[in-house]
């Protein structure tokens, strides 16, 4: 319970995160065992540190300011191929739940930026 209050805006008061989403969360993990595999990721990162790799496919990054990590735009573009980039002014880790409608309003804009003809693969741009 703690991570949700501690990776969240709280500031606004607009975190949507009550009780119940945090009970519910928290029984799908517990009555599942389903936590050790959220936490593979992590894992994997640590033992195995990704190498230098270019990533072609256009890319959209939302930087929430309470989120755990804050990429500036030059590091993101150090490995990606970065056409939208916005530093969000409020939200956290969980942005789809706290903030749902500026995070689409975002991925709206990400995606009118892309140039795909109709019937044609994003996967295309990473040949």
């Amino acid at each position: 319970m703690e991570k949700y209050h501690a990776w969240t805006d709280r500031a606004d008061g607009a975190a949507g995160l009550d009780d119940d989403l945090i009970l519910t969360q928290a029984s799908l993990y517990w009555f599942t065992g389903a936590i050790a595999a959220t936490f593979r990721p992590y894992w994997e990162h640590k033992t195995y540190p990704p190498g230098p790799v270019l990533v072609t496919v256009p890319t959209g990054v939302a930087v929430f300011p309470a989120d755990l990590v804050q990429p500036p735009r030059s590091w993101a573009e150090r490995n990606y191929n970065v056409v939208h980039y916005t530093r969000m002014p409020r939200g956290g880790h969980f942005a789809a739940r706290e903030q749902p409608d500026l995070l689409a309003q975002d991925i709206r804009a990400f995606t009118q930026k892309l140039d795909v003809p109709v019937g044609r693969s994003l996967t295309a741009y990473n040949h």
